[in-house]
């Protein structure tokens, strides 16, 4: 089994987020290709894909926003599970929630979505991210939830090995259906 985690990040972040969870589903067993989603061409050859967006202005980025409408379909078919990093401060809330997820679910029904604190580094902003930070009070600091964010690709990892006892399981039906048709005509 191999699955795509892929995630559009401005200053690092959301990558980072990418990458444990990457790292967590190589600890389950679970192959895994860390990705930026400019750089994927296609997801055939994969059994799941991850995707992620860090959030600004309550929007995700572009490349994330490409990915999903460029691979629509195909994610339509695999297990698709969809993550979200920006707010810091207070926990998330629904209401924290990117404009775009209505139409990413409607588009692709991801088996899941969640929400992560983001980071906000003063060194990696611009004067007008410094100022929007400044105006709406946000405060300076990692909110990244890192056990929340293992936890959550270790649940990914335990759907994925379900599904696969369960396809294993009707292959093996499968074939002994098969057998018995055979033996049944070769004994006749």
């Amino acid at each position: 089994m191999k699955v795509l985690v892929t995630a559009a990040s401005k200053h690092g972040a959301t990558a980072e987020i990418a990458h444990i969870i990457g790292a967590v589903l190589e600890t389950e067993g679970i192959a895994a290709d860390v990705i930026s989603p400019e750089a994927v061409e296609q997801i055939e050859g994969y059994d799941a894909v991850v995707l992620g967006s860090g959030v600004y202005a309550g929007h995700w980025l572009k490349p994330a926003k490409e990915f999903a409408e460029r691979h629509e379909s195909a994610l339509r078919e695999l297990p698709f599970f969809v993550f979200s990093s920006g707010p810091v401060g207070d926990p998330p809330k629904d209401s924290d929630e990117p404009a775009e997820i209505d139409a990413i679910d409607a588009a692709t029904h991801p088996i899941d979505h969640q929400i992560f604190g983001g980071r906000l580094t003063p060194s990696e902003l611009g004067p007008f991210e410094k100022l929007v930070i400044k105006v709406v009070k946000a405060p300076m600091l990692d909110d990244r939830p890192w056990d929340e964010i293992s936890d959550w690709a270790k649940e990914i990892a335990n759907y994925l090995r379900a599904g696969e006892r369960e396809r294993e399981e009707e292959e093996r039906k499968r074939i002994a259906a098969i057998t018995a048709a055979t033996t049944s005509v070769v004994l006749s």
